[in-house]
């Protein structure tokens, strides 16, 4: 462990005030030691075959041995500890498994969250090209201006806008979309128009376009184009971004935490749920999606997709993802 040794030294600008008829001034230093509680990493590479028997002696049973061993070496052990982590027994830190644990099941998890990773996504592509089109349209029809999305005046915050003004030079430079290379070659202006940039951007991008936007009919206008209101439709947003994101670089979904907590709308003019739900868990993520896709895909499938996949892995503890008892009777899951 390391020790930081630290020497402060006071001295008064000006003489102090007399106290007891005696002039006190000067200095004075103290001495401290903080002790720094990181330390070098204990831990080397160990081989997939090392590993398989490192988690059979913690409880964990194995069929197939070489099985296990192909799995580790091309998934990653590390990349599977998640999926491990829930058949710990308590404390966890123990690194005990509960009885009947096994690598079977571990491999169970990490199917079913694929699989579940996939059908959010498929169901963000719909949200996300919907969203895009309404930022898009709506701001041209209200500024008149298809060019308002590099046009500083319509933005609060100019430092967050020149940030996006260098993003989308960036894509535009690295683009090699066919209708940018077009307009590279036959138009004089330094932009493209807003439908042209947002088809570039990534969605995170055209999402802080939103948040920056300053003409409130705006923002309102493409907030209840979905049946919110600004700052929920904002707080969905990055509940959406960042669920898309987790999806795209195959992180864990299934029982993850969202690290920020939506917002609830004051009124929702559309079908919602109302069973207590834990608005961190992925069931919440699953309702926003819902919501946006009732909205935007009326006779959408996503309820048969959810239902059919749940069915698929009996197993998987529906209550770790937030999943209430009755969530399928809820009116938001059965609106065609």
């Amino acid at each position: 462990m390391a020790i930081t040794k630290i020497f402060c030294i006071f001295a008064p600008l000006e003489p102090a005030k007399p106290l007891h008829d005696a002039q006190m001034c000067g200095s004075f230093f103290y001495f401290c030691m903080t002790m720094d509680p990181k330390v070098p990493f204990p831990k080397n590479y160990s081989s997939p075959l090392d590993l398989v028997r490192l988690l059979q002696s913690r409880g964990l049973s194995i069929e197939d041995i070489n099985e296990a061993q192909n799995y580790i070496r091309n998934i990653g052990y590390y990349r599977l500890s998640a999926y491990m982590y829930p058949f710990l027994l308590m404390p966890k830190s123990l690194h005990r498994y509960k009885p009947n644990s096994s690598f079977r099941k571990v491999l169970m998890l990490y199917r079913f969250d694929k699989k579940l990773r996939l059908l959010m996504f498929n169901e963000i592509e719909k949200i996300e090209i919907a969203i895009r089109s309404a930022i898009v349209n709506i701001g041209c029809e209200i500024t008149g201006d298809p060019f308002w999305m590099t046009e500083s005046q319509n933005f609060v915050n100019q430092v967050k806008h020149a940030q996006t003004i260098r993003l989308i030079d960036d894509e535009l430079r690295h683009s090699r979309e066919d209708f940018i290379s077009h307009f590279k070659q036959t138009y004089s202006d330094n932009y493209p128009p807003a439908w042209m940039i947002s088809e570039i951007l990534p969605f995170g991008v055209v999402t802080n376009i939103y948040s920056n936007i300053k003409n409130m009919s705006i923002k309102k206008r493409i907030a209840q184009r979905f049946g919110l209101q600004i700052s929920p439709f904002e707080s969905w947003l990055t509940i959406v971004t960042l669920t898309r994101n987790s999806c795209c670089h195959h992180a864990r979904v299934w029982n993850k935490q969202n690290t920020i907590r939506p917002m609830i709308p004051n009124r929702m003019p559309y079908a919602w749920i109302s069973l207590p739900t834990d608005n961190l868990r992925i069931y919440f993520n699953l309702c926003i999606l819902k919501y946006f896709l009732n909205i935007i895909s009326p006779q959408n499938d996503m309820y048969v997709k959810v239902k059919s996949l749940l069915a698929l892995f009996p197993e998987v503890d529906v209550a770790a993802m937030g999943f209430p008892q009755g969530w399928d009777t809820e009116l938001l899951w059965n609106t065609p």
